[in-house]
C-alpha cells in the first residue's frame, strides 16, 4: 500500500474541522453522536482521510460504548497499533496504515462473545461507509 503524506496545512484544506480535529489531531467525537454509532447498513469503511479500507460491517459489533466497535480490521496491514499514554491512562491506539490518520482505540479482553476479543472502538467521523 503507497503511504499518503500531506502537510498538516494541506489536511486542513480537503476535510472538515470535526473531520481534522479527530484524524489529524487524535480528538475524539462524543459517545453515542458518530453517524455509524448504532447502523446496521452491510458494507465497506474506508478512512474519511485516504479512502483506504479498514474495517468490513461483518465484524461491527454492538458494545453499547457509544462509538462504532469492529473485532478486526479487514486486513492486518489496514492499520497501524501504537501505545497511548495520553489523559493518564495506557491505551493502544489505531492508525490509519496508509495516510497514518487518528481513527480510535482497541481494547483487548473485555469478554465480548466475538472471535477475537478486541474491541476496535473508531470514531465515525473517521470512517466512511461504502455500501454493498
Amino acid at each position: 500500500m503507497e503511504k499518503i503524506r500531506k502537510t498538516e496545512d494541506e489536511w486542513r484544506a480537503i476535510l472538515k474541522p470535526e473531520e481534522f480535529r479527530v484524524l489529524r489531531q487524535a480528538g475524539t467525537e462524543r459517545p453515542f453522536t458518530g453517524e455509524y454509532t448504532d447502523t446496521e447498513t452491510e458494507g465497506v469503511y474506508h478512512c474519511r482521510a485516504c479512502g483506504a479500507e479498514l474495517f468490513r460491517s461483518q465484524t461491527k459489533f454492538e458494545s453499547h460504548c457509544g462509538w462504532p466497535s469492529f473485532y478486526e480490521p479487514s486486513d492486518t496491514d489496514a492499520v497501524i497499533l501504537r501505545e497511548d499514554v495520553s489523559l493518564g491512562m495506557r491505551r493502544v491506539e489505531v492508525i490509519c496504515a496508509r495516510c497514518e490518520s487518528h481513527l480510535g482505540h482497541v481494547f483487548h479482553g473485555e469478554g465480548y462473545a466475538t472471535p477475537t476479543d478486541d474491541r476496535y472502538c473508531i470514531n465515525s467521523v473517521s470512517l466512511r461507509l461504502e455500501e454493498t
